[in-house]
Order: structure tokens, then sequence, then C-alpha cells
């Protein structure tokens, strides 16, 4: 069915009347009536009756008519896609990301952002953690950033895209000493490696449980952290699946209650450059589908 007899239908509904509607529609009122005609053929099914001077719809037109608005909708918004892809010849689009995102799924974003958009000057910076991601949006330096909740977002535009579970991480030896999953009360007495600016004390139950304590440890380089786990020297928290794709000889144990944070994109409010919107549209596709 052709979402052109949809969109006549949908303009005699919204019009009450053939000629009102053949007029917004700049089309002959014969043209739009025999249009009608032949959707209703095409349904099997009247779709108006005539009451006094106007059209109104039948129990099959009612019925007919929000599935007529979501094609129209769905066929809209598969043109404003369209368009955006078309609109993206050159310039530059300026992100930022946690180290974590910067291993997935930037790159993948990235390299489909390429590939679709060959003549757009692509800059990633690294700004270390969410706050630091965030303070980058927010003073201009990038023009998207990839980040983790929860950060302080205020002023901010926010598109969540995904849950993002938690798993500790933490060598064979260590683990074989611990249950699974390990109860979050069991993270006292685990020597802890961190990064600075994760936010662990908004997602624990207890934040008492992530004290300093012997053996405990913050950084801010993320590939020593990773080194000192893979040697034995602590457990750290990572996203789950990560250490089986970037660490040797390691173990992931789930935490009971469990632990997840919000992935997002953040935005200075406004209007999108056009790069931006399509970053963001590629983004929310892949964590959707």
């Amino acid at each position: 069915m052709e979402p052109r007899l949809m969109e006549y239908f949908v303009a005699v509904v919204e019009h009450g009347s053939v000629t009102r509607a053949a007029e917004s529609l700049f089309i002959a009122q014969p043209s739009l009536s025999q249009a009608i005609r032949s959707l209703e053929t095409q349904l099997g099914a009247d779709l108006f009756e005539r009451r006094g001077r106007g059209l109104h719809l039948t129990d099959a037109g009612r019925r007919f008519e929000g599935h007529a608005r979501r094609v129209l909708a769905d066929v809209a918004e598969a043109r404003r896609r369209v368009e955006a892809v078309r609109a993206v010849e050159g310039g530059r689009l300026r992100l930022a990301a946690t180290h974590d995102l910067h291993l997935s799924p930037l790159p993948r974003l990235a390299a489909e952002f390429r590939a679709l958009h060959p003549g757009v000057e692509l800059h990633v910076d690294d700004f270390g953690g969410p706050g630091g991601v965030v303070g980058a949006v927010r003073g201009g330096s990038v023009d998207l950033g990839f980040t983790t909740l929860p950060a302080r977002t205020d002023g901010l535009a926010v598109v969540n895209l995904r849950r993002q579970n938690l798993v500790l991480v933490l060598d064979e030896a260590t683990a074989s000493g611990l249950p699974d999953p390990v109860p979050q009360a069991l993270l006292s007495e685990i020597a802890l490696l961190r990064e600075q600016d994760d936010h662990l004390a908004d997602l624990v139950d207890d934040p008492a449980v992530l004290a300093p304590r012997p053996g405990s440890l913050v950084t801010a380089h993320r590939r020593m952290l990773w080194e000192l786990v893979m040697a034995g020297a602590g457990a750290a928290f990572m996203p789950e699946g990560f250490a089986a794709r970037h660490l040797r000889g390691i173990v992931e144990r789930h935490t009971t209650p469990p632990i997840s944070r919000e992935v997002a994109v953040v935005h200075r409010p406004g209007p999108l450059g056009p790069a931006a919107a399509v970053f963001i549209d590629l983004a929310t596709q892949a964590t959707s589908a």
C-alpha cells in the first residue's frame, strides 16, 4: 500500500472534507476522491460516511487511522535520516569518551561514521573519567561526550543509551577464595584497585565498603590498573565482558546485589550540528538493536 494513499486519507480526516483536503494537497478533488475509493477497495471496507455536510470516519476508518499515522511518521523519520546523511559532507566532529568506552563501543561507531561520512574530520580526545568528559563538553572543548553515569550533568542534554553491568575482575588465585556472586559486604575485605572519578560510591549499597585500606589503590592510569590486576595485586570493577576481551588470566565475578550504571551521550543544550546529530543517531540505533 502506497504511503501516498495514507497521506491522502489523513488529510481528509483532518479537514473533514474531500474538497478542503484536495486544496491543502494541491490536487484536483476528483483525483483525491478516486484515491480514497482505491484505498477502500484495497482494504475491503468503507473508511468514511457522509453526515450532513461533512465526512466522518467509520469504525474501520478509525482503526485504520492509527496505523496510517504510524506509517507516515516512520516514513518521515526515514526521510529525516536520509537528509541528515546527505547533509554531512564536511566539517569537524569532536568527541570525548571515558577510558572503557574508548575501547567499546566508540571504535565501532567511529568506523561506521567514517564509512558514511569520509569528508568529516573526526577528533577523539581523552579527558579521563566521567568528570573530565562532562567538563570538556560543558567547556566547549568537544561536541559530544560519551560517558557513564552518575556524573554531574546539570545544564547539559543527556541521551541515555543503555545499562552497563559492572563485574569484579581479579586473578584466578584470588577468585578461588570468593563466592560467586560476591556479596557487596565482602568488598571491604578485598584489595580494590580503582580509577579516579569512577563514581563507585554512588553505585554500591554501602559506600563504606570502598573505604581505603592496606593494598587498595586509586590511579588515573588505566593501563597500570590492568597490569596490576593481571599480576594479582588486587581486584577492580570493569564492564562485564571487558576483561575477557582485553586482559589475560582474569576471572569475572558478579556481585549481589548487582552493580550497574548508565551509558549516555551528553552535549550542550540547543540544536546539534548535522555531524553530531548523525553520530548520536548511530549510537542510539546500535544500542537498541
